[in-house]
């Protein structure tokens, strides 16, 4: 009888655990199909909640991690939708789930610019379904943006390298430029010293054919002089009958 008893109570206890565990997935799904309505309507934040709950009741749930990954992915919050489309790759089962949380972890690494680790999702992805068109033309963009990324830093680099090499001849011309210029400059201060110093000696001594006051003066008083004598003899000259040859 004790055994009947532990048996009817295991199955029960069975019975309810079964019970539970729909009830959960049933209580989960609500969740879920409630944030599906709600990111069709591009309401992410409020999705992200309802997959979130969704979580609560079932944290191994697949549709709930891949879900919550594409509505962070939809707030451009990419570090985060990483972590749950990972998490839902971890716990998917199928191929094609598999294959669509590589593509989309593609996705997250492409809009960080991490050419290399978004080439690496692809390629998982493809693996998973060859016939992704999509995951085909992300991959390829990829490649050729990692190839630009590259040449882009190799350019960079060898500029650098050629600034830092030293060109002796260019050197030694720049140094002779240098010495030039200094010399050039010193002849132009000695110039400069010379035209200062005729300058000044110019305003110490009286300038040529320049008189003072008293010479002007003393010139004057000469030049009349001068014209008054010369107007008497004119005077004297004019009065003077003028002489004419004899006719005999």
């Amino acid at each position: 009888m004790t055994r009947v008893l532990t048996k009817y109570t295991f199955l029960l206890n069975a019975a309810l655990l079964v019970l539970h565990i729909t009830v959960q997935a049933q209580t989960g799904n609500k969740y879920i199909r409630k944030g599906n309505d709600l990111y069709q309507k591009q309401q992410f934040a409020d999705a992200e909640a309802n997959y979130k709950k969704a979580l609560e009741v079932n944290g191994k749930s697949v549709e709930g991690n891949y879900n919550l990954g594409n509505s962070m992915y939809s707030q451009k919050r990419y570090d985060a939708a990483r972590k749950e489309y990972d998490s839902s790759l971890k716990l998917a089962a199928t191929p094609e789930v598999k294959a669509d949380a590589n593509y989309n972890i593609g996705n997250t690494y492409m809009e960080d610019k991490k050419w290399e680790e978004s080439i690496k999702s692809y390629k998982n992805s493809l693996k998973l379904n060859p016939k992704d068109e999509e995951a085909r033309y992300n991959l390829a963009y990829a490649q050729a943006m990692l190839k630009k990324q590259n040449e882009s830093n190799k350019d960079n680099k060898d500029n650098k390298d050629n600034k830092d090499k030293k060109d002796p001849k260019k050197d030694q011309k720049k140094d002779k430029d240098k010495d030039q210029q200094n010399k050039d400059q010193q002849q132009k201060d000695q110039d400069k010293d010379k035209q200062d110093k005729d300058k000044q000696d110019e305003k110490q001594q009286p300038q040529p054919g320049k008189m003072d006051k008293q010479q002007a003066e003393r010139m004057l008083e000469a030049l009349s002089q001068q014209e008054k004598n010369l107007q008497d003899k004119m005077k004297k000259v004019k009065g003077q009958p003028v002489q004419v040859e004899k006719d005999w």
